[in-house]
């Protein structure tokens, strides 16, 4: 083990179990090195079972928040059955998406809103609308029917989803 005068700073090595006062050979100050820390094999144990322990939580935390990120594992989907043009005005048209969200689980969900996103021909959105679904909550198996009018949307939508506001997910059309 090192040690220094707490006077004059010289340095000296010692054995580690050294507990006796040790006199400085230069100035003759006299002080009692700190005890060495040792760290016993039974910490280094416990030390390494906890990081193990970690990295496994870590590594299940990640697989299963994976398969929660699969569309096919989502327990509520939305999904379009129809989308229609209406012209009540002759200037301004109307877009009517209807669909369902499905309640793919064995427990209750709360309805998130919904979102609906219009793209053009190149695929970017060109309107992303939200709304909310007339149920606020859907039990297990169960759907929803929804029914939303876009107006004043010009020409050149090529396509339709809807998304779930919280999951983002959804189908097109």
């Amino acid at each position: 083990m090192k040690i220094k005068c707490e006077v004059c700073k010289t340095e000296y090595a010692l054995p580690n179990d050294t507990t006796c006062p040790v006199r400085c050979a230069v100035c003759g100050n006299v002080w009692t090195p700190p005890r060495a820390n040792r760290r016993s094999g039974i910490m280094v144990f416990i030390a390494s079972l906890c990081a193990l322990l970690a990295a496994t939580i870590f590594a299940v935390a990640v697989i299963v928040t994976s398969r929660r990120d699969d569309p096919n594992k989502r327990p509520l989907v939305a999904t379009i059955t129809d989308v229609s043009t209406i012209n009540e005005d002759e200037n301004t048209p109307k877009i009517v998406v209807k669909g369902t969200v499905t309640n793919r689980s064995d427990d209750i969900y709360g309805l998130p809103d919904l979102i609906i996103v219009l793209y053009d021909a190149a695929g970017a959105p060109v309107v992303r609308q939200k709304f909310m679904p007339s149920a606020t909550l859907l039990d297990a198996g169960q759907s929803v029917e929804f029914s939303h009018t876009l107006s004043g949307i010009e020409g050149g939508v090529k396509r339709v989803s809807v998304e779930l506001m919280e999951a983002e997910q959804g189908g097109t059309k």
